[in-house]
């Protein structure tokens, strides 16, 4: 477990990473100081400060978030984003196009047959001592 703190600079090799859960899309804060400094000034400038910077850069947050997880050719696993809003609002599309090539499961099922196979996989790969 850990937090968005570790989407930078950090790497988990091999199998040892099989799973990463984003609960929520990692819009700035706007309640900083900083954000709410670039936010005037797009908008003074006549520019969305949403569309123009937030949503920018959510989706090299999400990018970052979602690149712990396949590092190598060789790594398989599963990204969980519980964020309803990638799919109910019409930014979604543009945050998913910022995602890695990767197939989309459709159901509950067929997340739960994808972690069993991934689970499976990685107990029987590995050597005993």
């Amino acid at each position: 477990v850990a937090s968005a703190t570790f989407w930078e600079g950090f790497d988990v090799p091999g199998d040892a990473l099989q799973l990463v859960v984003i609960d929520k899309l990692p819009f700035p804060p706007p309640g900083d100081p900083l954000v709410q400094a670039r936010s005037l000034r797009l908008q003074q400038a006549g520019r969305s400060p949403f569309k123009d910077y937030a949503l920018p850069e959510a989706a090299v947050a999400l990018k970052q978030g979602a690149g712990r997880l396949i590092r190598h050719e060789s790594d398989a696993g599963l990204l969980v984003i519980g964020d309803t809003r990638l799919v109910k609002m019409g930014y979604g599309k543009r945050l998913l196009a910022a995602l890695p090539p990767m197939r989309r499961l459709q159901s509950e099922q067929e997340f739960y047959e994808a972690l069993d196979r991934l689970t499976r996989t990685s107990t029987t790969d590995r050597s005993c001592p």
